[in-house]
């Protein structure tokens, strides 16, 4: 039965749903905190953005493998022999906006429109460099783009920032051409170039709106933002003049009579059961990440859609998903940073075969941080993989015997700090606290929102911590650099793992061309982690999405940010 609260919020959601336009649709969004590209630190901000902004490149939508086109950039660039100049050619009539930063519209009397040139590039890539706004999205060109170091320990010193400074490797050299020098080869490089991270922005907003400037979009993207209320809806619509053509994708099947989404509302339910009820409701459009206590309501067995949902015309999407989820230890902490024996030992008392069935079998075993279906990935068995006895064993060797601190002579406690605080989350955490428990650890548990907890970790607070990492593209460096020291929190290598050993073989596979030579470099990096343990590996998902049968012209996407620009719907029944 249905709650009263419950009843009153799915009579909300059924009355906006019969409200809505055709060619609106309702999804959720994890809580989002910045639409400024370079603070795009967790999927939903990355989501919001890549709608409102765009970047030099982006994925072909319907291709596998993945491959990438031109969005901002004509095409894909011009590449010299030694294969470290890019020159891309800027598409024209990408325009920024409309808004008041930019002018008065002389037609119209409102606010102005500018089209979109190669120095706006230039500017965006100096904002990701500046080390006055501490973008954790730095490491994506850091040593890549020849004198962007340069530039950004400049920012360090300078007040403000001279950004008429120079860059060697970043030049406009017409409005419409862009070229890019890097330090050396870089074989995943172009992947960057279609993150978020790297998403263009008009000077004109950052200098007027200033710290407010992660609060509004001034961008070019598919969409534009209309209305924001933070931690529960965010609205956009299309963008006025935008040349739709460029959105186009070849049309899949059964979507030849839907229409493009004009209107995209994302809503914040943190409570997976009105999540639940909402998609069942018609309140919302789609469903991801189906409940453990939903699962065998929705999937059969054999991995089909249940009658009921079938008689309903749900729609399943599913596929595995090119991710890793893992419980990281803050290496600066002074008890489990410097105690290899002690994270070898939780990491032998991590009952896999418990935690899937934990997950109703919708994820599968990691072993290590590279997923499954990405070239490279280490096949070799896992040292440290389940084994209670050789936990017990390496907790002597870690001077904890039996589970006993013995400065204090009481059972060794850890706190473990979590994202989200639904029933789902404490149901995970809950029964790591009670694998720890088999070798006398103590897991206290730590809830957060996800804001919160993302600064907490980024300040290095935490001291155990439950995270995954989506791939930013395809590529097995894309995951190996999430140990790099230099890259530390605040940065995507959260453990603060520091090893000069590491390091260096992860900047030879980076500029290595030949394949089988970076794969082999690879492969030597994932042993490395592997007996350091700054992670516990739990799992990679696989995605199943729900989709109302009248979300059309959807393919699950492992990159999805700004897909819905390719959704089309058809009337709601």
């Amino acid at each position: 039965m249905h709650s009263k609260f419950e009843s009153i919020i799915l009579a909300a959601f059924s009355l906006l749903a019969s409200a809505a336009e055709p060619a609106t649709l309702y999804r959720t969004v994890d809580r989002t905190s910045s639409f400024d590209p370079i603070k795009t630190e967790a999927v939903g901000d990355m989501r919001c953005v890549a709608l409102v902004y765009e970047t030099l490149l982006e994925y072909e939508y319907d291709t596998r493998p993945y491959k990438l086109r031109g969005c901002v950039a004509e095409s894909l660039p011009e590449v010299s022999a030694d294969g470290t100049v890019l020159t891309f050619h800027i598409r024209e009539g990408i325009m920024f906006g409309p808004d008041k930063c930019l002018g008065v519209d002389p037609a119209t009397g409102g606010p102005a429109t500018r089209e979109l040139v190669a120095e706006d590039v230039v500017y965006s890539f100096k904002r990701l460099a500046d080390a006055k706004l501490s973008s954790s999205g730095y490491w994506t060109i850091e040593n890549k783009i020849k004198g962007i170091d340069e530039f950004r320990k400049a920012s360090l010193s300078e007040e403000p920032t001279d950004y008429s400074r120079g860059i060697a490797g970043l030049k406009a050299l017409d409005s419409r051409t862009l070229q890019i020098t890097l330090e050396k080869p870089s074989p995943d490089f172009l992947w960057v170039l279609a993150m978020p991270y790297t998403a263009i922005v008009p000077r004109e907003a950052v200098e007027k709106y200033g710290v407010d400037f992660d609060s509004i979009e001034v961008g070019s993207g598919p969409f534009r933002l209309v209305k924001w209320r933070r931690g529960y809806r965010i609205e956009f619509e299309r963008r006025p003049g935008r040349d739709a053509t460029r959105d186009a994708t070849p049309l899949l099947p059964g979507a030849e009579t839907a229409v493009p989404i004009e209107k995209l509302v994302y809503l914040v339910m943190e409570d997976a059961s009105t999540r639940w009820l909402s998609f069942l409701d018609g309140g919302l459009d789609v469903a991801g990440d189906i409940s453990r206590d939903n699962w065998d309501a929705v999937v059969n067995p054999d991995g089909t859609l249940t009658e009921e949902m079938a008689r309903r015309g749900i729609i399943l999407k599913s596929q595995p998903s090119l991710d890793t989820y893992y419980i990281g230890f803050n290496l600066d902490d002074p008890v489990v940073g410097p105690n290899k024996k002690l994270r070898q030992a939780m990491s032998c008392a991590f009952d896999t075969d418990q935690w899937i069935k934990l997950n109703n079998g919708r994820v599968a075993a990691a072993d290590g941080p590279v997923p499954p279906g990405i070239e490279g990935k280490l096949e070799t068995a896992h040292p440290y993989s389940f084994d209670l006895e050789k936990a017990k064993a390496l907790m002597v060797e870690a001077g904890y015997p039996d589970g006993i601190d013995p400065s204090t002579g009481r059972r060794l406690t850890l706190t473990l700090d979590l994202g989200r605080t639904d029933q789902e989350i404490r149901e995970s955490a809950e029964l790591f606290s009670a694998f720890m428990d088999r070798i006398n650890i103590v897991v206290n548990l730590q809830y957060n929102n996800w804001p919160s907890y993302l600064q907490k970790v980024g300040r290095r607070e935490a001291q155990i911590f439950l995270i995954g990492w989506m791939a930013d593209y395809p590529s097995a460096l894309n995951f190996m650099q999430l140990f790099v020291g230099r890259n530390s929190s605040p940065g995507p290598n959260r453990a603060n793992y520091n090893n000069p050993e590491y390091d260096t073989i992860f900047d030879k596979a980076d500029t290595e061309l030949n394949d089988n030579a970076r794969l082999d470099l690879i492969r030597q990096m994932q042993e490395k982690v592997r007996e350091d343990c700054p992670w516990i590996f739990m799992h990679h998902r696989k995605t199943h999405l729900l989709l109302n049968p009248r979300v059309r012209n959807m393919t699950i996407h492992d990159f999805p940010y700004g897909a819905e620009k390719h959704w089309r719907v058809g009337n709601r029944e």
